[in-house]
């Protein structure tokens, strides 16, 4: 079954500032999410490129900017391809502070209105997930906030 979103949330021991930077800032991303670089205009409908070896370049806009509480933006499925109706998921970052660091939530939407099979929508929801976790577990790593 396609899910409607995939979630997820973890704590970093860094305040909101500093996780901020972590998810919006070229440099920062290359380290957790797109190993091999990104591009980052930080503005409602600017550009986002996102680059890995194995998977290509990916592009997304800007759609909220809300420093250090709200970040989300509207990814392409497919690799060199602008994000478009039935071809994008919304990506949504939430940032709440909490003792000792912030708590950050991810949410990417769409999946069920992307124009493929059902079979390749749940994959693609799968591939996701699995990116978001693995990204997600780097970013709590002590060592790197």
């Amino acid at each position: 079954m396609v899910p409607r979103q995939i979630e997820r949330e973890v704590f970093v021991e860094a305040p909101a500032e500093r996780v901020w930077a972590l998810l919006t800032e070229p440099e920062h991303l290359r380290a957790w999410y797109a190993f091999d670089g990104a591009e980052v205009d930080l503005r409602p409908g600017g550009a986002l490129v996102f680059r890995w070896a194995e998977h290509g370049e990916f592009h997304a806009v800007v759609e909220t900017v809300e420093p250090g509480n709200r970040f989300s933006f509207r990814l392409a499925v497919a690799p060199g391809q602008p994000p478009s109706a039935g071809g994008s998921t919304l990506v949504e970052f939430t940032l709440t502070a909490e003792p000792g660091g912030t708590r950050v939530r991810v949410v990417e939407s769409g999946f069920r209105d992307l124009a493929l099979s059902d079979a390749e929508r749940a994959e693609h929801a799968e591939n996701q997930a699995a990116g978001w976790e693995g990204g997600f577990d780097t970013l709590a790593s002590p060592a790197f906030a």
